[in-house]
């Protein structure tokens, strides 16, 4: 099948539209998101939290939260780079000697 001027015409729209549909999410979510969740779609918070209403203590935890993550990524790039240092370089496959095929020999 040929790609023809309707499917590109097709992509392009849907495109559009995908495009138009998040910008008006993001325009109105938190009244999307209510709606969602009248109707029994939980939704996650997605990181709302406003710090500066947080007491001490809840910011201390985040604090913590925050720095296993970086340590859990630190380690994780630091093993990342051991093993390719440690991985020696793939040799390139050795073809086999071609064994030459014996001339034919013409009937009489």
């Amino acid at each position: 099948m040929q790609i023809r001027s309707e499917h590109i015409t097709g992509f392009v729209v849907g495109i559009g539209a995908a495009a138009a549909g998040f910008y008006y999410y993001k325009k109105n979510q938190p009244q999307v998101d209510a709606f969602l969740r009248k109707h029994g779609i939980e939704l996650p918070a997605g990181g709302t939290a406003d710090t500066g209403s947080m007491t001490i203590e809840q910011l201390i935890a985040e604090k913590e939260t925050l720095e296993d993550l970086i340590a859990e990524r630190e380690y994780a790039a630091s093993q990342a780079a051991a093993e390719a240092q440690a991985a020696p370089e793939p040799e390139a496959p050795k073809a086999a000697p071609r064994k030459k095929a014996a001339p034919k020999k013409a009937k009489a």
